[in-house]
């Protein structure tokens, strides 16, 4: 065969395209199988060698970059025909939808990418735990047979290990299903290695158990080459993502690796223990407390996303939500904005609705009855455009048996030149200040992301007199329709959400978290937050970063049981980490 191309920089020429998938199966219920062909441009195009993976990602994906997976096993059945075969685990959202393609169905391939194992001489000893079995049963498949031991750790049952064939195969499972009962460490030692002569130990597998390989081949004097797993985006050494700090400095995973010498790699010890799970028996405490007001679970419907309560009950029982917020009120009806309202944009919307609601008054004889009616906490969201309409309108609230308002402050100001009232410090207090004066309800204050400076405003709403804060609202954005030539909505902004303000959403979150927490205790009130929470892992997230609630609201739109997924999702968290109460873990990552 000739040789493989390179360009002028002496990089092998890759593959980078679409296949078909010729066989696809589930190995067990989180490991799956796929193999594809990809035809070669040129029959000097480089064929993977063992240790290297391909970026993989489904032609038709949710996700933005494709995901690292190490070759199995490939063979050439044609001078331009490669057969490459993977094994993956089913752990993000990247890996499922990959696992969850069908024979005949599309990739996107990248590769191949990263170094290789190097043979050495001498008697080698592999190791293989979990999915990292498979570079190395790859590398195995490449030696000639009974030139090597084999050891493979596993949880529970064994794969992968069909082309191998070791002199000896060591397989050890958590739970005594298979081999020898427990981890690595059940079967190789440093006595082990010197026992068996082993000159060179290769490696691929989780960080503690590569931690424990790298820590005896050192004490038995052995060469040793692990293969180490880092999240990705380009692949390919440019972004420099996947760096990983060296006793030789910075290297790149995908470009540098992902085949390391043990000898300059340095392990991070673990600085968090796991907390073992709540007793079968046991049911974790969701309620929360929130401005003296119990809720049965911390998950709210965000306002302008529920309706008043009403629009859901076909989907799910709506009582099973900690609370519902209503459609954002203001004094009298507003119609709302003209033109175009909603457009799509990656991972979530952008909307301008323009607070279309019946008014207070009206809300208050019609809705709100309705609303109190469900067993759940119905909070009242209130927006304006003066303080006189703030001021009326919660007077008016103020004599319902409406447990809560929340104030919407990213209102414009009309007699600010139409600034919002949430954008500055001084504007805020003196909102959240008359209508603190005009009712003695809960007062729940929402803030607005576009503030300069959010953790002032947050503070002087405190000041002003809120029992607890709300964050964010959407986030100004700007839609263009290039072949009108202008704006898609008339008044040019609008508001940005879903899961695409997520991560902004929560930096806001945590850092307005960490601010009440250096306010003295009796200072101190509870964040609501929201923007972007899709899921339970999302709940989470906000509620470590120090949270008491959260709200959803884009979310129902795409998946109406969104949030009672949430509810289930935090339980079963709640169970397998021991969390008796939300409390617990609040507040858990603000550092």
């Amino acid at each position: 065969m000739d040789k493989p191309e390179i360009d002028k920089d002496g990089n092998g020429i890759l593959f980078s395209g679409k296949t078909l998938i010729t066989e696809s199966k589930m190995i067990r219920p989180d490991i799956f199988f796929l193999e594809t062909e990809i035809h070669l441009e040129r029959k000097t195009q480089v064929s993977p060698l063992p240790g290297q993976f391909y970026l993989i990602k489904p032609v038709q994906s949710t996700v933005q970059f494709a995901r690292p997976i190490s070759v199995f096993h490939s063979e050439r059945i044609s001078d331009t025909v490669l057969r490459v075969q993977f094994l993956i685990l089913k752990k993000g959202t990247g890996t499922a939808e990959i696992c969850n393609l069908l024979t005949g169905s599309e990739l996107e391939l990248t590769g191949p990418l990263g170094n290789t194992f190097d043979k050495s001489e001498g008697k080698i000893c592999i190791c293989g735990g979990g999915i990292g079995v498979a570079p190395v049963a790859n590398f195995a498949s490449s030696l000639p047979e009974k030139t090597y031991d084999f050891y493979a750790s596993f949880k529970t049952g064994s794969y992968g290990l069909e082309n191998i064939r070791p002199d000896k195969l060591v397989i050890t499972t958590d739970d005594g299903s298979e081999g020898i009962h427990g981890m690595i460490t059940a079967a190789l030692t440093t006595d082990t290695i010197k026992a068996q002569g082993y000159s060179t130990i290769y490696a691929c597998g989780p960080s503690p158990m590569l931690a424990y390989i790298q820590k005896i081949a050192k004490e038995a004097g052995v060469k040793c080459f692990l293969s180490i797993e880092k999240k990705m985006l380009c692949g390919v050494g440019a972004c420099l993502g996947c760096t990983i700090r060296t006793k030789e400095g910075n290297r790149r995973v995908c470009k540098d690796g992902p085949v390391f010498n043990a000898d300059i790699l340095e392990f991070e010890k673990p600085d968090f223990a796991r907390r073992e799970p709540l007793a079968e028996t046991m049911e974790p405490d969701l309620s929360v407390e929130i401005a003296k007001l119990k809720f049965k679970n911390p998950v709210i419907a965000a306002s302008g996303t529920f309706g008043f309560g009403q629009n859901y009950r076909g989907f799910f029982d709506v009582s099973a939500l900690g609370g519902i917020c209503s459609k954002g009120l203001t004094l009298n009806p507003r119609e709302g904005n003209s033109g175009d309202r909603i457009i799509e944009v990656p991972s979530g919307d952008i909307n301008s609705i323009g607070l279309e609601n019946p008014g207070v008054p009206h809300f208050i004889q019609n809705e709100l009855p309705e609303m109190l009616k469900l067993d759940t906490i119905s909070i009242a969201n209130l927006a304006g455009h003066d303080l006189d309409s703030y001021v009326k309108g919660a007077e008016l609230l103020d004599k319902t048996s409406v447990p809560a308002i929340e104030l919407n402050i990213s209102c414009p100001n009309v007699k600010a030149g139409g600034m919002a009232w949430g954008i500055n410090p001084e504007a805020a207090a003196a909102c959240v200040s008359a209508v603190r004066k005009a009712t003695s309800k809960p007062l729940i204050v929402k803030l607005s992301p576009n503030a300069p400076d959010l953790v002032s405003v947050a503070l002087s709403c405190i000041e002003a007199g809120a029992d607890a804060l709300s964050l964010i609202n959407t986030i100004q954005a700007v839609a263009i329709d290039i072949e009108k030539c202008r704006p898609v909505f008339d008044n040019i902004k609008a508001g940005l959400c879903g899961p695409t303000v997520k991560p902004i959403a929560l930096r806001m979150v945590y850092d307005v978290a960490k601010a009440v927490r250096s306010l003295p205790q009796e200072k101190q009130i509870p964040i609501i937050g929201l923007g972007g929470i899709e899921k339970w892992q999302d709940a989470v997230e906000f509620i470590m970063a120090g949270a008491s609630a959260v709200q959803v609201g884009t979310a129902t739109f795409s998946n109406p049981k969104a949030m009672v997924q949430i509810i289930e999702g935090l339980k079963t968290f709640m169970r397998s980490h021991g969390y008796k109460k939300i409390e617990e873990f609040r507040g858990a990552a603000l550092l």
